[in-house]
């Protein structure tokens, strides 16, 4: 089995081409999803949450989003405290998932896939880019934000070029350039790599 990993940008469109790669049968884990998922599920990250918040980290049941974001944006050393929590918990639930798909190749999807050293997981990483003012616009209007809010979101991510010289490769979706081509082409090579 060969496990890739899918990372980008805000608005780069890494979700569509997971979208993609399910189309050609390619099962995906998306991290953030499963994060969300976890941080609720999870006995562990449940108890390590109520030991820095209180009681109040959940609600009837229910991860007290608010109160992760106030206690996340009060101090720069909180998100990476969340983070230690949550993301090794994550690592080990998409290692646990790929092991149980029936294909020759998995996917992650994951936005802070370097941040996290979640590329360790797998064995190509894929990084999905567009031009930024594009990147702005689909933002913007996906999660009906303003383009402050997205250039700040943006700039905790970590940069575009860094993230296309870590990649094995990249994926330009820009709206003109042959997505189908791109992603054939990268299959293709890992289908050399992998099955010989």
């Amino acid at each position: 089995m060969t496990r890739i990993g899918i990372t980008g940008g805000i608005g780069s469109g890494k979700t569509y081409i997971c979208q993609l790669l399910k189309q050609r049968g390619i099962p995906v884990y998306n991290c953030d999803e499963e994060a969300k998922r976890l941080m609720t599920d999870s006995p562990f990250i449940r108890r390590e949450l109520c030991g820095i918040l209180g009681d109040k980290a959940y609600l009837n049941n229910t991860l007290n989003k608010n109160l992760i974001a106030q206690y996340i944006f009060t101090d720069n050393n909180h998100a990476a405290r969340i983070n230690a929590i949550v993301h090794p918990v994550v690592r080990q639930d998409f290692l646990r998932w790929a092991a149980l798909q029936d294909s020759p190749i998995v996917a992650q999807e994951c936005a802070l896939l370097f941040e996290s050293g979640f590329q360790d997981t797998v064995d190509a990483t894929i990084d999905v880019f567009a031009p930024l003012s594009l990147r702005i616009q689909r933002a913007t209007q996906r999660d009906h934000a303003t383009t402050e809010q997205i250039l700040a979101r943006m700039a905790q991510q970590m940069d575009e070029e860094e993230k296309q010289q870590r990649a094995d490769y990249c994926i330009l979706n820009d709206g003109t350039t042959d997505l189908e081509e791109q992603i054939d082409h990268i299959l293709n090579q890992l289908n050399n790599k992998y099955t010989k």
